[in-house]
Formats: structure tokens, sequence, C-alpha cells
């Protein structure tokens, strides 16, 4: 028989379904622990026939139901405030309630705060009445009693003690009313997890029920949205398509926050002055607690259409890679990213998956998409994903959990994203992670949102999350055979593509190898699916771009030269053309490898000859030769 039959529960159609689910086994349990969403506000049905729905607390709620069962009072205790009594003074119900509850407790002192064996008495006086009296004891905040449900002191232990051989003895009363059967008076427990009471005081207890309230749905949420648009003067929503759209969008961006959060949006946007239809903004705020949204400033879409020539100035050699970026980085500027699915508003603004050979300009791209957005290319916040091999290295991005040392610190990546929500996050080098590290992102690229050690949620619905890998540079190798058939070798590795090939071939061969890595390898293919088309493949560098590459650094270098000594560096046509041979003769590292080779054959030699002479500042200093001696290079300055 289900709870909401008409047997069970059938009464109260339309209240949470945690609440049907202990008025109906009030015949059969003696004590509940509620654990869960305890602080929100709960749906309830209008007061009176033609009356909107209500929005009521815990407390509230929890007093509403036992009443339809015949109670006539409900004590609250909470180590705060001590005893309190519903309903309170201004009930007209307030005087009959407190001539019952003191014909089971006695005279109450008004916030009397019992001790834990003066709490024992009260308690049994509920649970096991003299008089036919119906009543609840709700004990509020009961994850504050014990100092740790698993290391008791005397006076806790012979507490809880109590309380189990309570929940066995209990007595159930009969009052005339709508429901004359059998009903215990519950004790009511409220707690932040289950396991904030002893273990071994709920185990293979029949007689205790723990109920889990959930943080509401998007039913409940649209529904309350519909109720809060009263606040802005709409009142039926059904006969207004602007405002009943308006609900379902505000539902649909407070997702992951509770009802009485959305109650406090409400208030927010009314102070602010925001209308209905701009709610979301308002829930942004609300989550995100800043008022400046940089995605929203007139000025960033004209920095990305010149960042269209600024970029492939910057990021050489890779054409398709930065077209690419650059759209998505459009798409996040419009608040287009996963426009296509139901739900997208919570998501990432952007989210770019970089590939391809080592030295090809990942990290530039994504400094320079920072600098785009931020002007600032220092403004992203880089993870060497390497530092986070082993498993239990994930503490780190979101904190230790409680018991461990550093839990009070918070996590690095989570504290970040609190302290500023509007940037860049660079992963580098991700398959080097460790899988159970990578779980953390399938929640971070489908909501939008990650819970840190400490239990608070931090929002990644502003930030633009880019990940680099080198993935697909290689395979695993296969097995060398002999003519007959019989291996004689096994290579670890194969090289998978190779400059010279077709762009079109490379993307192919490094997708698939993305696509094997993650499916196969570690068996995560949601997490590549949450990547989806925005894996930008970069290619190798062009001869002709390394030609670029190596015309850049080196006027980075004269430059540097000019600004801290104040010296005029030129260089003669054939010992930089020999200097040019040198550094752009092997690109199998890329840019990098060419800023390595100016570096060792230019850099070094360069300081070696200027630490000699004495320097007079605006002095031109020209180059006239260069000259390899072993592994030695000698430049011959004028």
């Amino acid at each position: 028989m289900s709870i909401d039959s008409p047997t069970l529960g059938g009464r109260l159609q339309g209240w949470p379904p945690f609440i049907r689910e202990l008025d109906a086994t009030l015949s059969v349990h003696s004590q509940y622990v509620l654990s869960g969403n305890l602080y929100d506000s709960f749906l309830a049905p209008p007061a009176q026939v033609g009356s909107p729905a209500r929005l009521l607390p815990l407390r509230e709620l929890l007093w509403e139901t036992l009443r339809a069962s015949g109670a006539s009072f409900m004590v609250v205790y909470d180590p705060v405030d001590g005893l309190q009594i519903c309903p309170d003074d201004g009930d007209e119900l307030s005087d009959e309630a407190r001539r019952d509850a003191e014909r089971l407790l006695g005279r109450l002192k008004p916030d009397d705060k019992p001790s834990l064996e003066a709490l024992t008495r009260h308690l049994a006086a509920v649970a096991r009445p003299q008089d036919n009296v119906r009543g609840a004891f709700v004990i509020d905040s009961a994850s504050r009693i014990a100092r740790t449900p698993t290391d008791l002191e005397p006076a806790e232990r012979d507490f809880f003690r109590f309380c189990a051989k309570l929940s066995r003895t209990a007595r159930p009363v009969r009052v005339v009313g709508a429901r004359p059967k059998p009903l215990y008076n519950p004790v009511v427990w409220l707690v932040e997890r289950p396991g904030d009471l002893p273990p071994w005081m709920t185990t293979d207890n029949e007689t205790i029920r723990e109920i889990t309230i959930p943080r509401p749905h998007l039913g409940d949420r649209q529904e309350t949205a519909r109720l809060l648009a009263r606040a802005f003067g709409v009142s039926d929503t059904g006969a207004d398509e602007a405002a009943a759209a308006a609900c379902d969008a505000f539902a649909e961006q407070a997702d992951g926050l509770t009802l009485q959060s959305m109650i406090e949006v409400t208030r927010l946007a009314k102070e602010r002055n925001v209308s209905l239809a701009d709610l979301p903004d308002a829930v942004r705020t609300y989550k995100l607690g800043v008022l400046d949204n940089p995605w929203s400033r007139g000025h960033l879409r004209r920095r990305v259409l010149e960042g269209e020539k600024r970029v492939p100035e910057r990021v050489i050699g890779q054409p398709q890679a930065v077209t690419k970026t650059l759209d998505i980085l459009k798409r996040a500027v419009l608040g287009l990213s996963g426009a296509q699915a139901t739900r997208s508003g919570s998501r990432p603004r952007g989210v770019l998956f970089f590939a391809g050979p080592t030295g090809t300009g990942k990290t530039e791209l994504a400094k320079a998409v920072t600098e785009l957005i931020f002007g600032d290319e220092s403004a992203y916040l880089r993870f060497d994903m390497s530092e986070f091999s082993g498993e239990g290295s994930g503490d780190r991005l979101i904190g230790a959990p409680p018991g461990y040392v550093g839990h009070e610190a918070g996590g690095e990546l989570t504290n970040a994203v609190r302290e500023d929500p509007f940037r860049v996050m660079l992963f580098d080098e991700i398959e080097k992670a460790h899988p159970r590290i990578l779980d953390k992102f399938l929640q971070i690229l489908e909501d939008g949102r990650l819970t840190d050690g400490r239990g608070n949620t931090v929002h990644f619905s502003e930030s633009i999350l880019i990940f680099t890998s080198n993935l697909g540079m290689y395979v695993p190798g296969r097995d060398l055979t002999t003519p007959g058939g019989q291996t004689y070798a096994t290579a670890n590795r194969v090289q998978n593509i190779t400059p010279g090939m077709s762009y079109d071939e490379v993307a192919q061969r490094i997708k698939g190898a993305v696509a094997e890595h993650f499916t196969e390898v570690l068996n995560r293919p949601e997490l590549l699916n949450r990547f989806g088309d925005n894996i930008v493949v970069f290619d190798f560098i062009s001869a002709d771009a390394a030609q670029q590459i190596f015309e850049l650094q080196f006027a980075n270098i004269c430059k540097r030269v000019s600004e801290e000594h104040r010296l005029v560096l030129t260089m003669e046509g054939d010992a930089l053309e020999t200097l040019r041979g040198w550094c752009t003769a092997e690109l199998d590292s890329g840019g990098r490898g060419i800023g390595m080779a100016l570096e060792s054959y230019f850099v070094n030699p360069l300081a070696r000859a200027l630490f000699d002479r004495e320097l007079v500042p605006d002095e031109p200093i020209t180059v006239s030769g260069i000259r390899r001696e072993g592994s030695i290079v000698h430049l011959d300055l004028l």
C-alpha cells in the first residue's frame, strides 16, 4: 500500500511527500529523524478555499500536520532558545495548548533551558502520557547535543540510551476527532545529517523512522515562482503568458537553490527594482554575491571583434584553432553556450579543450583569451594537473572533508571561484590527473556548481574553463612480428601524428585518441560528452610559422635589452640568418623549442659578452658574427 493511498496519507494531498510520510506512519513509529533540507520553506495547501498556496518553514509545517492529526500542542526544544510551545501566544489556540502541555510537563518557565536529565523527563511525559493528550516533542539542532556521536560524554550517553528505550516503550494515544485510532505522540529529531545521532540508537530500531528532506524539484520551484510573482503585481500567471514564461525561467535559473533562497532573491529583486522578467539576473547576483557582471559590459563585444586581428598575431600558425576558440568565445559573450539544452543557464560560460602537439600555443591562446575578456593575461587561474595524479590530491581543489587536517581552509579551486567567479581557469595536461579527480568536473560541466569540503556551493556559471592536453601525439604500440608471424618485440608507444600531415588528418587522429582515452582507458565517456564539440586541435608549427615566431621572440629579446640597459641592439644580416637557421632547424618542440634555442644560441652568449664590457646608456651594439665552437656559441660585437 503506498503512502499516498486514501487510507495512508490521502488526507494530506498537496503537502510535501516527507510530511505525508510522517503523518501516515504516526501509528507505527514513535520517533522520527528528519535530516537534509531543514531550513527551507515548504509549499503547503491554502488555509482557505480560493486562497493561494502557502510557503511555511519546517516548524510551522510540522505543527500544521500534527494539529490535523489531533495534536493540541507541540513542544520545541533547541539548545539556544530552550523550550517553546506551539502554537505561540499569538494563536487563538495558545491557551488550550499551554493547558494541555502543562498537564503533561508541568508549569514551564519562558525559554526554559533544561539539562539533559530534565529533558528526559519531558520526553517521557510526552511519549508516555498519563492522560489522553495528543502532542509532539521536536528536538531542534539535535546535531549539537553531542560533541561527537561516536565519543559521548557520560551524560550524553545516558540521555541517548534513555531515548532509544523510550522509542520502544512509548504509548499510543486515543483522542476524539479526525483520527480517533491510537497514534503515538512523536519525538522528532532535526539533524543536519543522519549520522549526527549515535548509530546504535537508530540501527535496527524499527520504532525510529529516518526521513531525508530533499531540496525542491523543478515543479516546486515553478509553483513557488508563481506565488512570488504576486510581489510584482501578477496574481494570475495563467492569464499572462509573458509572466508565466518569466516564472518558468526563474524556476530553471534557481536550480540548486532552496525555496527560501527564491524568496530572498525576490526581495533582492524588489530592492534593486528588477522586473519579473529580469529575475534570472537577480538569481545570478544572489548565487555569486557580486553586482557587476563583466559579461554584460558593452565593450566586451568590441574587444572580441578586435581579437580576430590581435590573437592570430600572438598565436602564430594556428588559424583553425584561433577561429574556433573565438567562435566559442563569441557564444559565451552572447550567453548562448549550451543554448540547445532545455536548461543551460547554470553551465559554465565557455568550455574549451585544447589538444595537439607540444609548444604550439595552447597556453598562449589561453592567456590571449584571458587578456581579451579581462584586459590582463595574468588574470587566469592555472592548475597543473600533473600535481593531482594521486587519488587524495583532489582535496586540494575542494578542501578536506570534516575531521581532516586543513578542513577549515577550503579548496584552492572553490576558494578562488568564490572570491571571483568571473575568471578563466586553465587545467593544464588534464590527462595526468587521477580519474577520481576528473569526476569532479562532471558536476562543474553539467550543472555549473561544485560543493566544497565545508558544504558550501560555488558556481561556475560565469567562468570559462580551458583544458589542455597532449593526448593523441602517441598511441600504444603494436606487437612486432617476424615474417612467420612470431612476436619478437612490442613497441610501447608509436607516434600517431607527424609533421607534414594535413590539418584535417591531425584533427581526426587527435580527436580519435582523445575519445579512446576517455572511453576505454578512463572509462569516463560521460566526461567526453560534456566537452562535446569544444575540442580545439592545434596543428604542428609550419616552416613559415616558425619564421614568424623567431622574428617575434628575437624582437622581444632586443626590447628587453633596451628596457633593462638602454642599449640599442641590432644584428647583421648574415649573423641573423645563421641564428635563424639554427633555431628553426628542429620544430619537434614547436614554438617553445624555438625559444629554448634562442636562449641557448643567442641570449646566453649575449649575456656573456655584455657582462665583460662597460655598458653606456644609448650605446648601439651590433652583433656582426655568430659561431659555434663545440657546444659553446660566441658572438662578435661591434
